[in-house]
């Protein structure tokens, strides 16, 4: 039996066992990193420098892109160095940093997704009241509320989590540290607080998916009510990756943490993780550019104005040798 206070580190649970798939699971996390890291990385230094797309929506989406690139470094980095190295530690404040910054930029996404759904309601059902209701300063203080209330419910629930006693080994089954694994290692009934505010949290949760899906039942039928097919098919295009992005999110999240016991088995918990914490931050870039030319346009600018310093450089420099 050991307890909290003689905890030193934490094993996390390992992709795999052969020096061969480690270092697959190395290359391959890799990859998904650096994607995510380039798409995250255009889309925030895009926003950034084109006055075109200083308005409301990119501002959310610039908030998104840089929840997403903080919460792959969260998880990722740690995980590729373990299978690098052949090593599952984690040490003690190391698992409590990771739990804090995980939890903190998922709940803030899950705000901002939040509030890009009212973005796009009032956008398309009430337009004439759109540069009142999302001035620049609405937007920067519903950005801001996004991030303190992500920051404190985790403050919360980190304090809370890690000021119980855990008794029952130091192996996390999953391939970061997070609240509920971290729940299983302790054999306090004040675990039963933390449980009680999990489910507070999963209302709370529950109550903004329930205003996303009622933002996009009154857009759906906004659309269907515009006479040009033209203007129908730009209100789809702002919206359907929104939508894309809400889909994938909330569906893999609610299935990780609702799923019956049933189902449970560490293969299928480790994909699960895959998909609501790696997959999404490298995905959601691709999702927002495909379908909107503004974004294109804008990165295309930026990509072949890049391309032409590069050549000016080169030529400059060719000159003078």
């Amino acid at each position: 039996m050991s307890n909290s206070s003689s905890i030193t580190e934490f094993l996390l649970l390992a992709f795999a066992d052969t020096r061969q798939l480690q270092l697959l699971h190395f290359w391959l996390f890799l990859g998904i990193y650096l994607a995510a890291l380039l798409g995250n990385g255009l889309i925030i230094t895009a926003v950034a420098c084109d006055h075109r797309l200083h308005t409301p929506m990119y501002f959310f989406l610039l908030n998104l892109s840089l929840l997403d690139l903080g919460s792959i470094s969260t998880t990722v980095p740690k995980s590729m160095a373990n299978s690098l190295w052949d090593s599952r530690a984690i040490s003690y404040w190391g698992c409590a940093a990771q739990v804090f910054f995980f939890t903190f930029l998922f709940v803030a996404e899950y705000c901002v997704l939040t509030i890009m759904a009212y973005d796009r309601y009032v956008a398309i059902c009430k337009p004439l009241h759109y540069g009142t209701l999302l001035g620049s300063r609405a937007c920067v203080h519903m950005a801001a509320a996004a991030w303190a209330s992500g920051f404190l419910y985790t403050l919360l629930h980190t304090a809370n989590t890690f000021s119980l006693p855990l008794c029952k080994g130091n192996a996390v089954d999953q391939f970061f540290c997070e609240i509920p694994q971290i729940l299983k290692l302790s054999c306090s009934r004040s675990y039963l607080t933390e449980v009680g505010l999990l489910v507070l949290s999963a209302c709370l949760a529950f109550g903004c998916f329930v205003f996303i899906l009622f933002s996009y039942v009154q857009i759906f039928r906004a659309v269907l009510r515009i006479p040009s097919e033209q203007g129908c098919h730009k209100a789809f295009s702002t919206c359907l990756p929104h939508l894309a992005v809400v889909s994938l999110f909330v569906s893999t999240a609610a299935f990780a943490y609702l799923k019956p016991p049933s189902l449970t088995s560490p293969v299928l918990d480790l994909v699960v993780a895959v998909l609501y914490s790696v997959v999404p931050p490298a995905v959601n870039p691709l999702l927002y550019s495909m379908r909107n030319q503004e974004l294109k346009d804008a990165l295309q600018k930026m990509m072949s104005g890049c391309f032409s310093e590069a050549i000016n450089c080169l030529f400059f420099s060719t000159e003078h040798t």
